[in-house]
């Protein structure tokens, strides 16, 4: 090929799309405004309560979800919250001023902008968290191995790309005998499954209907890739975590109205007792051991005493000539 057909027939440039730090997030707490994620983040809130308040140590952290106040309860004397992203403010989620049934049409704003969801986020805040300490990458935390007491995830494994990467790096910072709170949306439960049929009835819908690009309405926000309790376990195993507390919760169908969620009020404690691991949420309690060496003395070499050879008898009388 010549240099001028080179030039007459560029190669095209592409340019890769990242998605904006943070939306999985932003998202999540927008959806922690409506009535169904004021009824996890209360669940949340009183499991994480009663998990870090007789944590002892020096320096404790929580990683993402500010709307959480994970540490509140507990007695270290560092505290801090750390971010991967700058909280959008409030005005800053055109979905959470809406009030009509469709908010595409309601608001006039590409599609991208809108969140998916059956349910509109109310236009009142969260009790406003403390102010975060650093920013940084969750999987390149700041601070040297085995400095820290007390690790704090809410969602953070879900909202994050590398799950695992995140996990090895809190289990780098924490020191021995340290734990890690996590909390999760359960895969097994009827919100998930729910969530899993509005996926379906999606992309259904855009097969049928190619003109219409719009994305599904879900209940729940989308994140990434939910994680069940059991592998989380095996996961915590590799990495040398001992599971010390593990409870399930919301145990209500996934409604949307206040109302009805309400009137379900009374299956919390029959689903606590009969169909533990279907709760919409879970929360494990982690223990990072790690196995040492217990010196039992010097090791002294012992010398083998020399064996005697076994004596052999020899007739020493001179043979008698015979005449």
């Amino acid at each position: 090929m010549t240099k001028a057909s080179q030039d007459d027939d560029p190669a095209p440039i592409v340019e890769s799309v990242l998605p904006a730090p943070g939306l999985a997030a932003e998202e999540l707490a927008a959806w922690l405004r409506t009535p169904p994620g004021q009824y996890l983040l209360a669940w949340e809130q009183s499991f994480i309560d009663t998990a870090v308040v007789d944590l002892f140590g020096f320096h404790a952290m929580q990683l993402g979800l500010p709307q959480l106040e994970g540490l509140r309860a507990n007695r270290m004397p560092q505290r801090w919250l750390v971010m991967d992203h700058v909280p959008a403010p409030l005005s800053a989620h055109p979905s959470a001023h809406l009030s009509t049934s469709d908010p595409v049409e309601a608001s006039g704003l590409p599609d991208s902008r809108i969140m998916p969801l059956h349910v509109l986020p109310e236009p009142r805040a969260l009790p406003a968290p403390s102010a975060a300490a650093l920013y940084c990458e969750f999987d390149a935390l700041p601070f040297e191995a085995n400095s820290l007491d007390l690790v704090v995830l809410p969602h953070t494994l879900e909202l994050t790309g590398n799950p695992h990467r995140v996990l090895r790096e809190v289990e780098r910072v924490l020191r021995p005998e340290g734990r890690v709170v996590i909390l999760g949306l359960n895969p097994a439960s009827l919100w998930a499954l729910r969530q899993n049929l509005a996926r379906v009835n999606g992309r259904m819908f855009q097969r049928t209907h190619h003109g219409d690009t719009r994305p599904p309405r879900l209940f729940l926000p989308d994140e990434g890739e939910y994680i069940g309790y059991w592998r989380l376990r095996d996961w915590l195993r590799l990495l040398s975590f001992e599971v010390e507390r593990a409870a399930f919760g919301c145990y209500r169908p996934p409604l949307v109205s206040q109302a009805w969620l309400d009137r379900w009020q009374w299956i919390e404690k029959p689903g606590g007792k009969w169909w533990t691991v279907l709760g919409a949420l879970y929360g494990v309690v982690a223990v990072k051991r790690v196995h040492g060496m217990r010196l039992i003395g010097l090791a002294r070499k012992k010398t083998r005493a020399a064996k005697a050879a076994p004596a052999v008898a020899l007739n020493q009388q001179p043979h008698r000539r015979m005449k």
